[in-house]
């Protein structure tokens, strides 16, 4: 596979900045990150694989990621004539895809799961029709965005010899900004399933939310993170949007998945498929999943799960 110049990247969440980094430097010879915030974050980036680092100063309470779209567009476009731009799949970082691609008359494209560079030209793989067909888009801008799912790309070694050029820029304020009047933290457990070796994941067939309690003890129990399918997180909210596995949430790829109560629609389980081993407990015996998994258990989980949390216990 060929490589491309100049690869940008950047990411709001830090647990997603080693990913895009390695990605970059998979699919580019120069490997520029912004960066915004302190002396100790720039170091971070070089660690992770950043040629240079365009610092965008000290994170200002009253701006949002977007807003940064006009000075990234400016440090790019004066930098080269083409480019990549990779960002990771998060909300912030998907509305400031499409910024960039307004800004820099840039491709997007959204959610893939496969980037590769070929004769200059940069082609995206993405699920499309709800998972139910692989689409294949290749853009021919002088500059390209991707927005790249969870797991995409593996995180490099860090090294803290490693350095390089760190170029100062200065802000172009947006014309049109979004005031930003408050900020509160926000009450969630911070996980990366990304990374979850183990994933015990919950459906439909959780009948309320106290009972998610049940599920946990089973992870506990494995060592397993907690999971769920998108109408847990999206419509009931019983669990942070940062655990649902989907086509348009996380994409794990963990040793075992194991599905409490899932029906195995094809747009969760286009996320789940690359676990190397899936465990599925239904009561439907015709329920989809039972299509993927590499084992089944038709039942009640509220006596299957108690009893499988209590066997791993033993040991």
């Amino acid at each position: 596979m060929s490589k491309i110049a100049n690869v940008w990247v950047f990411s709001d969440v830090e647990s997603r900045q080693a990913e895009v980094l390695a990605g970059a430097r998979e699919l580019g010879e120069v490997v520029s990150a912004f960066v915004i915030g302190t002396d100790g974050d720039v170091a971070k980036a070089y660690a992770q694989g950043a040629d240079k680092v365009y610092l965008l100063g000290a994170r200002e309470t009253s701006r949002i990621v977007e807003d940064y779209a006009d000075t990234m567009a400016k440090a790019i476009s004066e930098a080269a004539d083409s480019a990549l731009i990779l960002l990771p799949g998060t909300r912030c970082c998907k509305a400031l895809a499409s910024l960039l691609g307004v800004k820099l008359k840039a491709g997007v494209v959204t959610e893939a799961y496969d980037v590769t560079v070929e004769d200059g030209g940069v082609t995206g793989k993405r699920m499309v029709y709800g998972g139910l067909a692989h689409g294949q888009e290749k853009v021919a801008s002088p500059f390209a965005v991707m927005v790249v799912s969870g797991g995409v790309f593996a995180p490099e070694s860090e090294d803290a010899a490693r350095t390089g050029e760190t170029i100062n820029v200065e802000f172009v304020a947006p014309k049109a900004a979004i005031k930003c009047l408050e900020r509160q933290p926000k009450q969630a457990t911070q996980v990366d399933l990304g990374k979850a070796k183990r994933i015990v994941s919950i459906g439909r067939g959780i009948a309320k939310k106290e009972d998610i309690a049940m599920a946990e003890a089973l992870g506990a129990a494995i060592d397993a993170e907690l999971g769920c399918s998108r109408p847990i997180a999206e419509s009931e909210k019983w669990l942070e949007q940062e655990r649902y596995v989907g086509i348009s949430g996380v994409m794990p790829k963990p040793e075992l998945y194991l599905a409490l109560g899932i029906s195995g629609q094809i747009q969760h389980m286009v996320a789940a498929n690359s676990a190397q081993v899936i465990v599925a407990v239904n009561k439907d015996k015709n329920a989809p999943i039972f299509q993927y998994a590499d084992y089944g258990i038709v039942g009640d989980l509220y006596k299957i799960v108690p009893a499988l949390t209590a066997a791993f216990g033993e040991k």
